[in-house]
Formats: structure tokens, C-alpha cells, sequence
């Protein structure tokens, strides 16, 4: 990772391993402040390619520079993601960002039927964002309608899953990679699934492994990349 001067303010590109709790915008604040503090700047333009979630881990990318011009281009790229459904509850947020509010049988549900159910998420699917996001409708952002208890109606989007598969069926929980396009919500594909089944479900934990060819692998914390900095 090239943290010069001159590649700095001309743009770069930081592949960021958030971790647990943070939002994106604190990792995003965290470098701002160390390369403006390093190189003496009053100014520097730093933004992130597509939010994490607080309770989600995994590779965040930050730009700098001239590179924060191809930002949304950033964020049209495929993601992957791993993490951990948990039947049989559910919560407002459909993550653990909110308290469980309604639990649900799971007597029922078979691995033959998790796995036949699953096909109903393969390719491009109609999907509703989670109340609990940052979407704007009619200039406010979702979850401001969803904190003051005002209803809103949330309308359906087409996104894409080019794969979903469960690499352990440990009931009530069922661990799982994904990939999938521009505007999935993984909370919501945790919610719609246990729907599915016939039960309630909730994202418990979630993992960003990649962005296109960017991989979390090859990333760094925002602690490990504020060290780097200050060994130059």
C-alpha cells in the first residue's frame, strides 16, 4: 500500500479491513485525520466505495485524492460476503443492531428444505431494503421513518445473486457465502429466507470478503494502516 505523499493527494486506493463495531464512516475519519496529521493538509478528500454495516466486518475501500472521482464506480462491482443466519427470531433491524422482537418455530425446517428453498434465491430476485437503512425516500433517510415509528412504504428492487450456498447447516444457524450485486441487502436476504421457511430469521454475523477483484485478504485494519503511516 503506497501511503507517499504524492500518491496520497493524486489517488489512492485503501484496502481496509473494518473491524466489529466501527462505522464506516470512523474508519473513513480515522485515516483522513492520520494522513492529514503525517503530511501537515488542511484539506484531503477521503471517502469510502459502499458501506458496512457497524455489526459486519470485512473489506471496506477507502479513496483518496483524485481517486474518490471513481467512487461510484467502485461500488457498481460485485460483492462477496460469508456469514451466519440464525433461524427461528426475528428483529426490526433483520441484524442484531436491534433487540430480537418476535421468535418463531424451527421444528419443522429439514436440510432438504433449506436447500430447496435456497433455489428461490439464485439469479435476479425482487428484494426489499431493510426499514433499519440509510436509503433516502422523499429526502429522509429510511431509518429516521423507522426510529420515529412512522410508516413509509418501502418499494421493491431487482438485485442479483450469482451465488448463495451454506457451507454449514448447524441449526438454528446457517453458515454462507454469497455473491451478489450492487444493492443487496444480506439483512434482508437473512429476513426473506426465513420467511421462506415458513419461520423468522436474522443476519448474526457478517463478513465482506470482496469487492470485484479486491479482496479482504490483502487488506489492512485501520489501526495496522495508521502504523505504516507513521513508520514512513
Amino acid at each position: 500500500m503506497n501511503l507517499s505523499l504524492e500518491s496520497v493527494l493524486e489517488g489512492q486506493l485503501l484496502l481496509v479491513d473494518k473491524p466489529l463495531e466501527w462505522t464506516s464512516f470512523q474508519a473513513v475519519n480515522k485515516l483522513r485525520w492520520a494522513l492529514k496529521k503525517k503530511y501537515k493538509l488542511k484539506k484531503l478528500k477521503v471517502g469510502h466505495a459502499g458501506t458496512l454495516d457497524p455489526l459486519a466486518t470485512g473489506l471496506l475501500l477507502i479513496c483518496t485524492g483524485k481517486m474518490t472521482k471513481k467512487i461510484s464506480e467502485i461500488q457498481a462491482l460485485e460483492k462477496a460476503y460469508t456469514g451466519t443466519i440464525t433461524l427461528g427470531a426475528s428483529t426490526p433491524s433483520y441484524d442484531l443492531e436491534t433487540a430480537i422482537d418476535q421468535n418463531f418455530p424451527i421444528d419443522h425446517i429439514t436440510k432438504q428444505q433449506i436447500n430447496t428453498v435456497k433455489k428461490k434465491f439464485e439469479g435476479e430476485i425482487d428484494q426489499y431494503p431493510p426499514i433499519f437503512s440509510a436509503i433516502k425516500k422523499d429526502g429522509k433517510r429510511l431509518y429516521e421513518y423507522a426510529r420515529s415509528g412512522e410508516k413509509t412504504k418501502i418499494e421493491a428492487r431487482k438485485v442479483t445473486l450469482y451465488a448463495f450456498d451454506f457451507t454449514q447447516i448447524d441449526l438454528p444457524q446457517l453458515h454462507f457465502h454469497v455473491r451478489c450485486s450492487k444493492g443487496t441487502y444480506v439483512r434482508s436476504l437473512a429476513h426473506d429466507f426465513g420467511k421462506a421457511l415458513q419461520s423468522g430469521a436474522h443476519l448474526s454475523q457478517l463478513r465482506r470478503t470482496a469487492i470485484g477483484a479486491y479482496r479482504v485478504a490483502d487488506a489492512l485494519t485501520p489501526d495496522q494502516i495508521t502504523e505504516q503511516l507513521e513508520g514512513l
